[in-house]
């Protein structure tokens, strides 16, 4: 079974870049057949799909985020990223990282979401 846990610091500076890592276990993101996917919830919101990268390796993002997000892996840590940059407090949030599956847009795993906030 797959799991993922996000990691990364809480806190971060407005104008500074938000670094997150997704950790996978029970799964490579190479070889499983998912869109490994980032997603967030700013307080009192739905959830904000962000973009994935998915076990071919290419990338997607959504237009809204797309001028300052980066998602990539390390393929040897079984790993996956989350830059954002230019943050502002508007990127406070909760983020998840996700398991999509690539035939039924179904997000099959999650990790539990990390709390991450934007303030000087």
């Amino acid at each position: 079974q797959v799991q993922l846990q996000e990691s990364g610091p809480g806190l971060v500076k407005p104008s500074q870049t938000l670094s997150l890592t997704c950790t996978v276990s029970g799964g490579s993101i190479t070889t499983s057949y998912y869109a490994w996917s980032w997603i967030r919830q700013p307080p009192g919101k739905g959830l904000e799909w962000m973009g994935n990268i998915v076990y071919e390796g290419t990338t997607a993002y959504s237009p809204s985020l797309k001028s300052r997000t980066s998602i990539s892996r390390d393929t040897s840590k079984n790993q996956f990223s989350l830059q954002l940059s230019s943050v502002t407090p508007e990127d406070t949030a909760v983020y998840y990282c996700a398991a999509r599956t690539v035939e039924n847009n179904e997000y099959k795993y999650w990790g539990q979401g990390t709390q991450v906030t934007v303030s000087s």
